[in-house]
């Protein structure tokens, strides 16, 4: 299931994705000279936070509107379209960096098949993406909105995500071949920007697969369903905090 992507409103109303995963760089360390693959670079802004440490980066995003922004944006660096499950490089790089971008790959074996191919021997695998339980409340609500309608609600036709464990993670890069030196999950309620509009927005740029083939009155039902369902959980001094639950790993190919 291929999300599709709006890269002016992601920059515009979700750019706190980005502002948050400045510490997934830190825990990155780039170093001056590196070679390091971003995968899943949305509109190019860690790329360039990588980059600016003087290392030498290349972007890559499945989605076409991603990449034209981020090349617009950072004309200096090198963007592609690539699939994270099967992306190849020409050249092995020191680093694999992702940032909120491995959770819409639903076939993470085949994705940590290609970082493995990518990296160097005892190149290191970073990323940050969504958890067990992440954005559940959200989730329950637009699931039970369609439901009340009588719209099929399963979780191929309408989730497009895959929130894993720290176990159910490690053991697949082990059985690559990783070595995991570091994973940890935390609990991270994430406040929206626009105030009551704060959820609509969120839905609007991630969760648009649970509106696919519905019209516009139907769809604006569904959101303000949803809204309400969720207001008690995740409407706070007149801001939305949505529910994120976040996983980070490091791992080093042996």
């Amino acid at each position: 299931m291929e999300h599709q992507w709006n890269a002016k409103h992601y920059d515009d109303k979700l750019s706190y994705v980005s502002d948050l995963g400045r510490s997934v760089v830190s825990l990155l360390r780039p170093q001056p000279g590196e070679n390091i693959l971003d995968l899943g670079c949305g509109t190019g802004d860690l790329t360039n936070e990588i980059a600016a440490g003087g290392a030498f980066v290349v972007g890559i995003d499945l989605s076409e509107s991603m990449i034209k922004q981020a090349r617009e944006k950072y004309p200096n660096l090198m963007f592609s379209v690539g699939n994270g499950e099967a992306f190849q490089v020409d050249n092995q790089v020191d680093a694999v960096f992702s940032n909120a971008a491995l959770h819409w790959m639903r076939h993470p074996s085949k994705v940590i098949e290609r970082v493995w191919h990518a990296l160097l021997p005892g190149g290191r695998f970073v990323a940050e993406f969504g958890g067990k339980g992440n954005v559940e409340t959200v989730r329950g609500a637009l699931e039970l909105a369609l439901d009340n309608l009588g719209i099929n609600v399963s979780q191929d036709q309408r989730n497009p995500w895959y929130f894993p464990s720290i176990g159910e993670y490690a053991s697949l890069l082990e059985q690559q071949g990783f070595r995991t030196t570091y994973a940890a999950y935390f609990d991270r309620p994430t406040e929206m920007p626009d105030g009551d509009r704060g959820l609509e927005r969120w839905i609007a740029g991630f969760a648009q697969s649970y509106l696919k083939g519905l019209d516009s009155s139907t769809r604006a039902h569904v959101v303000q369903r949803a809204t309400e369902l969720s207001r008690p959980s995740l409407y706070k001094d007149g801001k939305w905090f949505v529910d994120y639950k976040r996983l980070r790993i490091v791992a080093v190919k042996s």
